[in-house]
């Protein structure tokens, strides 16, 4: 069966747009002003501010990103595609710098002002994936191979696009149509939705056509969706994990992640990469339903061994199990030393872990192994700060907070397992 990405046409996407053109400046908010201030409570207020900033800040981002690809896209359609993105990504920017200024009271009418009025509300996980954005995308001024288009259509159509808004304006749009709110905005919500599709519609295709072309992709595909995952998985985490900034409006977190999941993996299979074929360690378990793997997600984040910080994390044997568990995933059996080998970590403050890697496979387990090959002393405080990417392994080791005992050949291989 071909993948679904190779069954639409850059033409037919380019005549979508055609016909689904709008006019942000038009839209109506005299209703949603009196809605916004008599009928949504204070604290529904609050959580939409939240969630429609991050939606503005994204837009204005992934508009200012687009220029690149127009230049590193290999066919003229691909190019003329990519321009009416470029437009649609200013008008929803438009929709919603309109919206916080008119209706919510944010900003001084300029998109700068509006920017700089809503920039408080951007997640840690936000910034951080929006900044690999960032540079992914502007790595392509100098960098135009396929392979390196594909790294940023990934993120740009893939992640950032079907990952985590698309799921985000079903979930709003399906509760203000609910309770008959906000009426410009929903309508707005609906347009961009529309264009959002067709969006993720062509980054599929193109997806799809540049790892034909060229085998490299699926190696640079996976590598980006390792990198990216731990910053996307908390765009959504609201302040103080306070459940009720989703609640609120009738939906939790486990659903926002689980629908993510979905639409994440089905563009990927739809592309002709699904998960399962990407080479190199999973940082899914994929062996879980979307479902499942939207909690294991919201754990690992609760914990703090990915994402932000979330208090001291937990040592429990619940914890540690899920924590060395998901060091075990990441073990690369590209480079992994042959047969039976063994890292021992033993924590002052922590019971005592360790992993084994035996020709593919591998286990966790606690307590001392009863051979090793590589043992780490280290605080569990500042491995999970490790584990996380919150503190460099390298200058742990530099600064004595992370020490390694082994052979020299030993340590060696145990630097490109994880």
């Amino acid at each position: 069966m071909s993948a679904a990405g190779s069954q639409v046409s850059y033409e037919d996407l380019y005549a979508r747009w055609e016909r689904g053109n709008w006019r942000a400046l038009e839209i109506d908010f005299t209703e949603d002003r009196r809605q916004w201030h008599e009928v949504l409570t204070e604290h529904e207020r609050r959580a939409a501010l939240w969630s429609y900033a991050m939606f503005f800040h994204g837009e204005d981002a992934v508009a200012d990103d687009l220029a690149p690809f127009i230049a590193a896209a290999p066919r003229e359609e691909q190019k003329y595609f990519l321009a009416t993105q470029q437009v649609d990504e200013a008008r929803h920017a438009i929709f919603f710098k309109r919206f916080l200024h008119e209706v919510v009271g944010r900003g001084d009418g300029s998109v700068a002002g509006g920017l700089r009025a809503t920039e408080p509300e951007l997640t840690w996980g936000f910034r951080k994936t929006f900044a690999l954005l960032d540079e992914i995308t502007g790595a392509l001024r100098t960098d135009t191979s396929r392979v390196a288009l594909a790294r940023a259509v990934t993120m740009y159509h893939v992640v950032v696009e079907a990952l985590l808004a698309q799921p985000g304006q079903h979930f709003i749009s399906d509760y203000l149509e609910r309770r008959d709110l906000l009426p410009g905005f929903r309508e707005g919500m609906r347009l961009v939705a529309l264009d959002e599709q067709r969006h993720i519609g062509f980054g599929v295709k193109l997806l799809h056509d540049l790892h034909t072309e060229d085998p490299g992709v699926r190696d640079a595909v996976a590598d980006l969706i390792r990198r990216v995952t731990p910053y996307s998985l908390a765009v959504f985490i609201p302040p103080n994990w306070d459940r009720s900034y989703t609640e609120c409006f009738g939906f939790t977190l486990e659903e926002i992640y689980t629908e993510g999941a979905r639409s994440f993996e089905a563009k990927l299979r739809s592309a002709g990469l699904p998960l399962e074929s990407l080479p190199g360690p999973s940082i899914f378990p994929l062996e879980m339903s979307a479902a499942e793997r939207a909690d294991y997600g919201l754990a690992m984040l609760r914990a703090g061994f990915i994402g932000p910080p979330n208090g001291a994390p937990p040592r429990d044997p619940v914890a540690m199990e899920l924590l060395f568990t998901s060091i075990a995933r990441a073990v690369d059996h590209r480079s992994a030393p042959a047969g039976p080998f063994t890292v021992q970590w033993e924590f002052a403050d922590a019971e005592s872990w360790h992993v084994r890697v035996d020709n593919g496979s591998t286990a966790a387990a606690p307590g001392r192994a009863p051979e090793i090959d590589v043992e780490l002393r280290v605080r569990y405080e500042d491995w999970v700060d490790i584990v996380a990417q919150r503190l460099d392994a390298r200058r742990a080791l530099a600064t004595g907070k992370l020490r390694a005992h082994g052979s020299p050949r030993a340590l060696w291989a145990a630097r490109s397992l994880f």
